[in-house]
């Protein structure tokens, strides 16, 4: 399995507009952060995980992949402000695949209600939606299993497939969930900033996690510009935690 990190970016990107940080003014490619999605490829298939405003723009950057799915974790925008962007890829069958919670679903259907009218205008995206709960479920012959997390009071998932975890926005995990992820060979976190966050992990916080998950590489996302520059928080992380970044490409083990 191979995993692309197409944005690694908080809900306002990196640089943040009006911002004259050291980190937004960075020069380092490493520091130009688009909204958090990444693209999973198993054998012949292409998954996508969320597909925030910047999809556009993070398909053309990567040749515009097939995909035979979206996943999305959650429904705020960050992680699903592109989904009209999804149009080119509805032409292909009955409706293109997307699975999601009951309430993701249901956000999908009040966003963007164009696409799920009873005779909806010519060219409009059409979406197949799959419901998910905590049980894990099938794409093909892929198997995913969601992971469940709180984002401070919102229920989301994240999701392991085969020996990767990955989590996206999370502030507190159960036990349970751990539980689920543990023998992973790699995972995928968040960690918003040094300083603690009402509803996201800080960086400690995704640390202590990673202590206990114990995978052998963990890679933190979804990072705001209160985190500080990709080359000042590599220097204090432990060996097996790296600190991703866009168009980094990884493979995970079977």
């Amino acid at each position: 399995m191979r995993l692309k990190f197409l944005g690694t970016g908080t809900s306002t990107g990196v640089p943040q507009i009006m911002c004259n940080c050291p980190v937004c003014q960075s020069e380092d490619i490493h520091d130009k952060r688009l909204r958090a999605s990444v693209l999973l490829t198993i054998g012949s298939k292409n998954l996508l995980i969320d597909c925030g405003p910047d999809f556009r723009e993070q398909m053309l950057k990567n040749g515009s992949p097939m995909l035979e799915a979206l996943l999305i974790t959650h429904s705020h925008y960050d992680h699903v402000g592109g989904v009209d962007d999804l149009r080119p890829y509805c032409t292909i069958g009955d409706g293109f695949p997307i699975y999601c919670r009951h309430d993701v679903a249901e956000d999908l259907r009040e966003r963007v209600p164009y696409c799920f009218a009873e005779h909806p205008y010519p060219g409009v995206p059409a979406f197949n939606i799959y419901e998910i709960n905590n049980k894990a479920f099938r794409i093909g012959d892929i198997e995913v299993l969601p992971l469940p997390v709180m984002h401070y009071k919102l229920p989301i998932v994240g999701f392991r497939i085969g020996r990767l975890a990955y989590i996206t926005d999370a502030k507190t995990i159960d036990d349970s969930t751990i539980e689920l992820m543990k023998g992973v060979d790699t995972l995928v976190i968040n960690a918003l900033r040094i300083k603690e966050h009402i509803s996201h992990m800080s960086l400690l916080q995704a640390l202590d996690v990673i202590k206990e998950v114990k995978p052998t590489i963990a890679y933190l996302t979804h990072l705001s510009h209160d985190m500080g520059t990709h080359s000042e928080v590599s220097q204090r992380l432990p060996e097996n935690v790296k600190v991703a970044y866009d168009g980094l490409s990884i493979f995970i083990p079977d």
